[in-house]
């Protein structure tokens, strides 16, 4: 009784401000178009990227990021990131490049013209006021002598080019793979700087036969001086153009280079490459929906509604991103899906508007009409709508731990308000005009009155059907005109006899039994959407660097630096074995590994701390060869004791080319270590900040999908009259979002921040195309099951059909985007549009025939009120037997 009391108090408040709008519609005509002009302005002058790419798709609070503190505090990660390789997370300003040589090549023998490039980049000077900088002057200086950190493979090609130069083979240059010795006696891990390695067979110590490629880095200083800065990004912009000019002159080598900037370039290009096809979206919406509004009856053919309902939508996306600049946002690409998340919605209430009116008895006045139409659509809108701005809303809260989808999240909550209050107002006026032409018989299309027939009788046959408004051969009050729609007519005559045909429902069950199984299969294989690559424009400089890179420098994973923050008793046995177990399966770089072979070919002991801080500290760190670990070890002094109270060592595992996903599984097996072991160490590479939201990328969209089920079951718990309605869309929706997230996994989209969204969003687009449906399906009062749902499909299938339609047909554009990012969009909309789409018209209306609720109750009480009225016709007639006809 309460759902029902609740039920038709929204109907009568939507009734009265239907009646509202259509007794002012200039009004809500021209309060929107000026919102819209004035945040159609701010957002051309205030208009700002955002350049921080970490900030937006790294977890804004993750572990990685605290570790990355607390490891900065004991070295500076300026002074180590040459030795903390990260494939493109480098932190700072750098310039990175891949020399490869042709098939079947030799990149060693080309060590000369290696060389040459590399004192190109040394001598290459950047103009800042007058003053000419070089490398020199802006890179990251070594603690002992102050020179320039260079990739050690440099000198293993000056040794080479020595030997070429000295008549020697290059074979008595011994280089090997993946660590070798340099010409002063240290040891060298060379694995990310040499790619494509043949080793010589059988060979002990892997000396390299051959290699395909090198990869060298040239790291900048960051003071964190805007200036300082200004000058790194402008190195940056000349070493690519250098490289370039490179590759130019030098044919017989590929070049590939990098930047820091590039990630967010090619991030931020994806948006460039995108607006005309965004602009050629758009039209093909408008394209549809006007042609899917139209009828052979020039009188309710509604082209102009469908068109004005797509601009109505537009409109109040330019005022939310209006609002958005105005509220200090910064754009990125990611905002690319909220015209077509807000498109999806917005046309829904749209095209629900629409059929709402074909519903209303033609004999009203048309502001009657326009009352009814809001009553019996906005009801059903309004709690969709409130969905999508609940479920976005927690997208948008604390809880998000990833600045991309809040801020895509704030947006859409935004956009989804404005959308509501546009329809009502903007498109309800427009609602109203239209009905006030069609009451008054003018021409949907060319606003001219329509003659009478015996006029149109007198003119030729193309006059005829341009004013045809459908009663030249029917009474002009005709049942429901309305049912000429195309649509509606298809629907009605052909599809609801075939979809529930008999003979037609085993397929269907078997046709969702595949569904099923492939969905279910899908969702076993989640990916890791980790891959910074996913984001970015697929033929960018970016991408072809990483496919390069993954292919010739993955045989390692990027160098963890395992930090031990404690004093540790370094000279004791045990603690020397936990060390050894930590770092087994790990090809390390480590002072410790080093001192204690120091100390057996030595011959000498050092069983106590005073012995193994001596000879560490004046014999060990003296040599040439071991002097570059006085950065990996931090001493302190008490009165005359020395303590080693830090150190630092580095850990590098082999992989393969998968190296993103092995990378995650070394972070998951290390930390829990860090908790049970007596050695108290943290494990860092600044890759992990960006590889810590892989538990976030398949927790949230879960999340956000289950608080979104149970509000939906609790919203629609006071509005829908039949509880079974609820049970039946929760059914719905999550089938339709498992089949989606299955589906997608099987289409190679990994889980990232788009897929996320995505996720979201399909729940929400599921419950607005299905809920009114369902609700129309459960308080049906025919005799059968198949009768209604029958019903059902004719007075909603055709705003579904559509809404669907244009929005696919809208997705298509986003194929010709080369990006990664807009391809995973299109794969997932293609996905919930699909989806949505076999449910509502196939799966739904076969298996609702089947299961409760069931109508013969509804069968029962229209005989008991037959029989009763035929009761009362008997005793009226036998009291007055006179009477007769009149009864």
């Amino acid at each position: 009784m309460l759902r029902q009391v609740i039920h038709r108090g929204l109907q009568s408040f939507f009734y009265k401000l239907g009646l509202f709008v259509s007794r002012h519609p200039v009004f809500f005509l021209t309060v929107p178009a000026v919102l819209t002009i004035i945040f159609g302005f701010s957002l051309l002058n205030r208009f700002q990227p955002d350049t921080d790419l970490e900030s937006l798709v790294a977890p804004s609070h993750s572990l990685a990021k605290i570790e990355r503190s607390l490891a900065s505090s004991l070295f500076s990660l300026d002074q180590s990131k040459s030795q903390l390789y990260s494939d493109l997370h480098t932190p700072g300003r750098y310039g990175r490049v891949i020399l490869l040589s042709k098939p079947g090549g030799n990149i060693l023998h080309q060590a000369d013209v290696i060389l040459q490039i590399h004192r190109a980049v040394l001598e290459m000077k950047v103009n800042y006021k007058g003053y000419n900088y070089t490398f020199s002057h802006l890179c990251v200086l070594r603690n002992q002598d102050k020179k320039c950190v260079l990739d050690d493979i440099i000198s293993v090609l000056e040794d080479l080019r020595q030997a070429a130069l000295s008549n020697k083979t290059t074979a008595r240059v011994q280089v090997s793979y993946p660590n070798t010795k340099l010409k002063d006696g240290r040891s060298s891990f060379i694995g990310h700087q040499l790619g494509g390695v043949m080793e010589v067979p059988n060979s002990k110590d892997q000396r390299v036969k051959s290699a395909r490629a090198i990869q060298i880095t040239y790291y900048l200083q960051t003071y964190g001086s805007v200036t300082q800065d200004l000058i790194g990004e402008k190195w940056e912009s000349e070493f690519c153009k250098l490289m370039h000019k490179m590759q130019l002159e030098h044919q017989d080598l590929q070049l590939y280079s990098l930047a820091s900037f590039s990630l967010w370039k090619d991030f931020h290009q994806t948006s460039l490459l995108a607006r005309g096809k965004i602009l050629v979206s758009l039209m093909l919406i408008l394209l549809t929906a006007t042609l899917s509004s139209s009828m052979k009856d020039c009188l309710r053919s509604k082209p102009f509604l469908g068109l004005l309902g797509v601009l109505t939508i537009c409109i109040s996306s330019v005022t939310a991103a209006g609002i958005f600049f105005i509220t200090d946002g910064k754009y990125n690409s990611t905002l690319l899906g909220i015209p077509f998340f807000a498109m999806g919605h917005g046309t829904k209430g749209v095209f629900e508007l629409l059929s709402g009116w074909r519903r209303t008895r033609e004999n009203l006045p048309f502001k009657d009409r326009v009352a009814d139409a809001y009553s019996d659509v906005m009801v059903s809108y309004t709690m969709t709508s409130s969905l999508y701005f609940i479920a976005f809303g927690m997208g948008a809260s604390p809880f998000t731990n990833i600045e991309a989808v809040k801020v895509f999240c704030q947006n859409m909550c935004v956009s989804i308000l404005l959308n509501y209050f546009y329809i009502f107002s903007f498109f309800g006026s427009c609602l109203v005009f239209a009905g006030q032409l069609e009451q008054n018989r003018y021409h949907s299309i060319f606003c001219c009155k329509i003659p009478s027939a015996e006029y149109l009788d007198r003119k030729p046959v193309w006059f005829q059907t341009m004013m045809n408004d459908g009663h030249q051969h029917t009474s002009h009050h005709e049942t429901n005109p309305y049912q000429h729609h195309f649509i509606q007519h298809f629907l009605r005559e052909h599809y609801n006899e075939w979809i529930t045909n008999i003979y037609v429902k085993p397929f269907v069950v078997i046709l969702y039994l595949i569904y099923a199984s492939f969905s279910f299969m899908g969702c076993l294989q989640i990916n890791d959407g980790a891959n910074i690559i996913n984001l970015l424009a697929s033929e960018s400089p970016s991408v072809s660097y990483a496919l390069i890179q993954q292919k010739y420098f993955s045989n390692y994973s990027p160098v963890i630096g395992f930090y031990i923050y404690e004093p540790l008793e370094y000279w004791n046995g045990t603690v020397q074995e936990d060390l050894k177990t930590l770092s087994q399966g790990f090809n390390t770089v480590s002072w410790i590994e080093q001192y204690y072979q120091f100390l057996r070919v030595g011959n000498i002991s050092a069983t106590n701390k005073s012995d193994f801080i001596s000879i560490l500290q004046s014999s060990f760190l003296k040599k040439p060869e071991f002097q570059h670990f006085k950065n990996d070890i931090i001493f302190s002094k008490a009165g005359d004791e020395n303590n080693i109270i830090a150190s630092r060592l580095y850990l590098v595992a082999r992989t393969s080319e998968n190296t993103q996903r092995e990378a995650v599984e070394l972070l998951e097996k290390l930390r829990p270590l860090s908790l049970i072991q007596s050695i108290k160490f943290i494990v860092f590479n600044p890759t992990f900040v960006f590889m810590d939201h892989y538990g976030l990328s398949v927790t949230m969209p879960v999340l956000i999908s289950g608080f979104g089920i149970l509000l939906v079951l609790i919203l629609t718990f006071f509005l829908v009259i039949h509880p079974l309605g609820n049970f039946w869309l929760i059914l719905s929706v999550t089938s339709i979002e498992l089949g989606v997230l299955g589906l997608m996994t099987l289409w190679n989209v990994d889980m990232d921040c788009i897929s996320i969204l995505c996720l979201i969003y399909t729940l929400n687009f599921a419950i607005d195309h299905c809920a009114p449906l369902l609700y129309t399906f459960v308080l049906a009062t025919e005799h059968t099951r198949t009768q209604c749902i029958k019903n059902s499909l004719q007075e909603h299938g055709t705003a579904i059909l559509q809404n669907v339609s244009s929005f696919l047909i809208g997705l298509v554009p986003l194929l010709f985007v080369p990006s990664n990012l807009t391809f995973t969009l299109f794969k997932c909309l293609l996905l919930a549009g699909s989806c949505t789409l076999l449910h509502c018209f196939v799966i739904l209306p076969v298996f609702l025939t089947f299961f409760p609720p069931s109508k013969k109750h509804h069968k029962k009480k229209k005989r008991a009120k037959r029989k009763e009225r035929e009761e009362i016709e008997c005793i009226e007639i036998q009291e007055n037997p006179d009477h007769v006809t009149a009864v």
